[in-house]
């Protein structure tokens, strides 16, 4: 589809990308209409796939998706985590309305649904994985672009895009590749300027790996990192001391009877007068009550003699006059 123009042609920067991300290694099995994609096939029986028929094919979906006026009737699927992520960012550079996850049944045929959808044309990262979409959207004659593999079916499928769509940077390189496609022959971005969008962010990412780049971004010192270790964090400069006024000190020292001369010297020191001792407490003092000494009086314990008293008798004994 390139028709020989320079501008369309396969760029060496382009084919590296492709290496580097493992996009021209198919499956171990072929698909009878996928063996016109395939290049070759590897002693342990991996097939290879054509880059330039890739890059071809490539350039023919990007055609077919910037003839469409409205961005939004562009609808593009992924069901498969590793191509959420690129179907996201896909559509939010060219204005496509995403579905990542699960397809609802029906969204193209069932108008009661309240997510009912009537696209003028769909991509799908796998149609093996996505066959629900794809057998819809032939009940409603509705044409689909296909990242395919070598194994992959092609029934119902208007454009196949033979690539690696197991593969998470294959994957992610390939929506990439195609959103830049489509702005360049939109005209949003110049074919002499390089994109600014990084492919890293169609990438998959783990969560969990995700979860610990930010712990480790939170525990990471005030002033970061460099090659040999955290940077050191600058320390404000030390404020200046006032310089001493020696007319008040000494002030001081005949205010409060500090011996002056030599400072605090030993002489000095010894001359000092000694301070009187302080006064022991005592009850007298505080105003506390004197006690008694009561261990002189005896022991308690001990009964009481009873003394004599006259005129009384003891309890038992005759009276000393009668009561006649």
């Amino acid at each position: 589809m390139s028709g020989g123009l320079d501008a369309l042609s396969l760029k060496e920067e382009d084919v590296s990308k492709f290496l580097a991300c493992s996009t021209h290694l198919g499956s171990t099995n072929v698909d009878y209409q996928m063996e016109q994609y395939v290049y070759k096939r590897k002693p342990d029986g991996v097939y290879i796939i054509n880059i330039r028929k890739t890059w071809e094919k490539l350039l023919l979906a990007a055609r077919a998706i910037a003839a469409i006026e409205n961005p939004a009737d562009l609808c593009v699927i992924s069901a498969r985590p590793y191509g959420q992520r690129a179907v996201l960012k896909f559509a939010a550079s060219t204005g496509a309305s995403p579905i990542a996850g699960r397809f609802t049944p029906g969204t193209f045929t069932n108008q009661i649904q309240a997510a009912f959808r009537e696209p003028r044309l769909l991509v799908v990262t796998d149609p093996r994985t996505d066959h629900q979409p794809v057998t819809e959207a032939s009940y409603v004659n509705i044409p689909v672009i296909a990242l395919c593999n070598t194994d992959s079916p092609l029934r119902h499928v208007d454009i196949a895009i033979p690539c690696n769509n197991k593969g998470v940077h294959s994957i992610g390189l390939m929506w990439w590749l195609l959103a830049r496609e489509v702005l360049r022959l939109r005209g949003t971005i110049s074919r002499e300027v390089p994109w600014d969008v990084m492919v890293d962010l169609y990438f998959y990412r783990d969560p969990e790996e995700a979860e610990k780049e930010e712990q480790a971004a939170v525990a990471a010192p005030p002033g970061g990192y460099d090659q040999d270790g955290p940077w050191e964090t600058p320390v404000p400069p030390a404020q200046a001391v006032p310089p001493v006024d020696d007319k008040r000190c000494m002030s001081m020292v005949h205010t409060y009877g500090i011996p002056h001369g030599n400072g605090w010297s030993k002489e000095n020191v010894s001359n000092m007068p000694t301070p009187a001792p302080a006064p022991e407490p005592n009850a007298a003092t505080f105003g506390a009550p004197t006690t008694e000494d009561w261990s002189a009086e005896g022991d308690w314990s001990a009964a009481p003699s009873a003394a004599p008293t006259a005129g009384r008798t003891e309890w038992g004994s005759a009276p000393s006059e009668s009561w006649d």
